[in-house]
């Protein structure tokens, strides 16, 4: 560990009291929810800021909407292309790595992300619900076709034809407009029901409904630390909030399972 590292290190050990630490150490059920800024540290721009370049001209709504894949599907699909190719040069950060180690340390540890890249899945993380779907899951934009795949060659542009019915595939992602995957969202809020302790790690807050389950969580009586250098709307009510990354912080949550 560098120097700079472990003073970042220890600066949010320093946050951590010891009712988080006697918590995370009793090893409650556990549900960790994350965001973009998570994957922000491997390089890959949060959603509104990935306008830049050659797309610094379009909002988001212009490139991930139903209405702007009717009126121009090849420009969407060349920016999701580009997106992939982002996604394809980047790697799980210490971030994704803790989340891995959390969840495999504390029984019935759940996985909810707002994020669309596969980072954690690369990490290890298994049985993540993805709110917002997967940016390499395609799916055929046909009424009444329900083939779907999933791209697993980051070398090369996903195709764009069905091969099923010859129409065009888009991106398996929820874009402005679209409700969430009922199943992935009824799941997320059981567990916000049931858990014990939330772990909330590189959101806004923003994006609702995902936004809402932090505070679901808090009516049922669960235990809420929030990650994040910026105060959100879940700070007050969180019953600690460590202003920090996520690289920093959640490898020194998953660290307090292996301390005596």
């Amino acid at each position: 560990m560098q120097a700079a590292d472990r003073q970042r290190f220890a600066a949010v050990s320093m946050m951590i009291d010891d009712r988080l630490a006697e918590l995370i150490r009793r090893r409650p059920r556990t549900l960790v929810l994350t965001g973009a800024g998570l994957s922000a540290e491997s390089g890959i721009p949060t959603f509104r800021d990935a306008q830049t370049g050659l797309w610094s001209r379009y909002s988001p709504a212009e490139l991930a909407s139903p209405e702007a894949f009717e009126a121009d599907p090849e420009r969407v699909l060349d920016w999701y292309d580009w997106r992939r190719e982002l996604i394809a040069r980047s790697r799980p950060n210490a971030g994704h790595t803790a989340v891995k180690r959390l969840l495999d340390a504390l029984p019935g540890a759940r996985l909810v992300t707002q994020n669309v890249d596969g980072l954690h899945q690369l990490a290890g993380a298994r049985d993540a619900i993805e709110l917002h779907g997967n940016i390499w899951r395609l799916r055929c934009a046909a009424p009444g076709c329900r083939h779907e795949r999933y791209w697993s060659d980051r070398t090369a542009p996903a195709p764009r034809s069905c091969p099923d019915c010859g129409k065009i595939l888009r991106p398996g992602v929820v874009w402005f407009g679209e409700s969430l995957p009922a199943q992935a969202l009824a799941s997320a809020w059981q567990l916000a029901e049931v858990a014990e302790f939330v772990i909330v790690a590189g959101t806004s807050g923003l994006v609702h409904p995902a936004a809402a389950l932090p505070f679901h969580a808090l009516e049922q009586g669960a235990r809420v630390v929030e990650i994040n250098p910026d105060r959100t709307a879940l700070s007050q009510a969180a019953h600690w909030h460590l202003a920090c990354s996520s690289g920093t912080a959640l490898p020194a949550l998953a660290d307090l399972l292996d301390a005596p």
